[in-house]
């Protein structure tokens, strides 16, 4: 099993910013539903959690979300828990703060938004880099002011090129880098980021794993995307998902789905493509796909819906042949849109 900040996690990680989405378009989440799937994560084996201060408002994020959840559940439930949260970023100015006072005011918050529920913070990480601010200075503040004192339990980086993890190794303790990696995103296989880690021993957690959806299978039409983005921002805002790129990016969903076909056995395309994440660092075939020997990928899916949570919590073998096919298709597809609208910074 993986370790993250010293603690043993589930192969397979949760990420939460789905419950922040219908929150952030000012509709209602349903809390019983939501604790439904966090129940749902936790029998799957799915420890690892990843929360934000900015999925949702910031009366009612992740964080509130979570307090909430564990005030409900027994005592104990939180030390099962792996908690990683993401900070320091605005999606009002889409700007990040790495100043030392911007860094106490988000984890301070995020702290008293968990009410005590959980001891510590496991993983704090800002959600990208200030360029204002010098990289020890950010990570200073958190090694010194929190680590030190038991507030958080490691350091994170997010959304980082390979230039920011090699500075940052030599001024702290890197616990994990979260970065996006699926079938359409795999930046970090030739950007030097996933190389990076794997050189300093650090796990990448990779988010978004099935494409914000996309790769599950679940839009066919563009009248599918519509019906989505008027409860999901991550749909609408999302370039990938532009109605001028929709056919092209579908035919690496159609290609895949292929492959699930013959798999049989059950397999849907979104655990083939979570799978997939997961399955890259122990191949031993030459695929153009490669990620570096000696890595470590936490893929982190998110659902807000119980029965997907434990559809993305299976473990799926994929044999070198199919991974084989897969690279072959990667090969040939280039994905239309960008990861993000140009107003949010990425690879800081």
């Amino acid at each position: 099993m993986p370790q993250i900040a010293g603690k043993e996690i589930g192969p397979i990680g949760y990420g939460m910013m789905g419950f922040g989405m219908k929150p952030m378009m000012g509709l209602p989440l349903d809390t019983a539903q939501a604790f439904e799937a966090l129940d749902a994560a936790l029998a799957s084996g799915c420890n690892f959690w990843n929360g934000g201060e900015f999925y949702g408002p910031p009366d009612n994020n992740s964080l509130v979300l979570l307090e909430k959840y564990l005030a409900a559940r027994p005592e104990g439930t939180a030390d099962k828990i792996v908690l990683s949260v993401k900070g320091c970023f605005s999606h009002a100015t889409m700007s990040a703060d790495g100043s030392p006072e911007g860094v106490r005011r988000s984890i301070d918050g995020c702290l008293a938004q968990l009410k005590g529920r959980k001891s510590k913070i496991d993983i704090f990480q800002c959600a990208r880099r200030d360029p204002n601010v010098p990289l020890e200075v950010t990570l200073g503040v958190i090694e010194n002011e929190y680590v030190k004192t038991g507030k958080v339990g490691g350091i994170g980086l997010s959304e980082v090129r390979a230039e920011t993890i090699h500075e940052a190794v030599k001024v702290a303790t890197i616990a994990a880098v979260e970065v996006e990696l699926s079938l359409w995103s795999t930046e970090i296989l030739t950007n030097g980021v996933a190389e990076a880690c794997a050189q300093y021993g650090i796990p990448i957690v990779a988010y978004s794993p099935v494409g914000r959806g996309f790769l599950t299978g679940q839009f066919q039409t563009w009248e599918d995307v519509e019906k989505a983005a008027a409860t999901n921002p991550a749909v609408r805002m999302s370039p990938r998902f532009a109605k001028e790129n929709f056919d092209n990016n579908l035919a690496l969903v159609h290609r895949v789905q292929a492959i699930v076909d013959a798999k049989g056995g059950g397999c849907t395309p979104a655990q083939l493509a979570i799978n997939w994440t997961r399955v890259l660092p122990r191949l031993s075939a030459p695929l153009k796909q490669k990620m570096p020997s000696g890595a470590i990928v936490v893929p982190i899916p998110g659902s807000s819906a119980p029965e997907r949570v434990i559809e993305n919590a299976a473990l799926v073998d994929l044999s070198e042949d199919e991974m084989k096919q897969i690279d072959d298709i990667l090969d040939k597809f280039v994905p239309a849109g960008g990861r993000y609208p140009s107003s949010v910074p990425i690879n800081t």
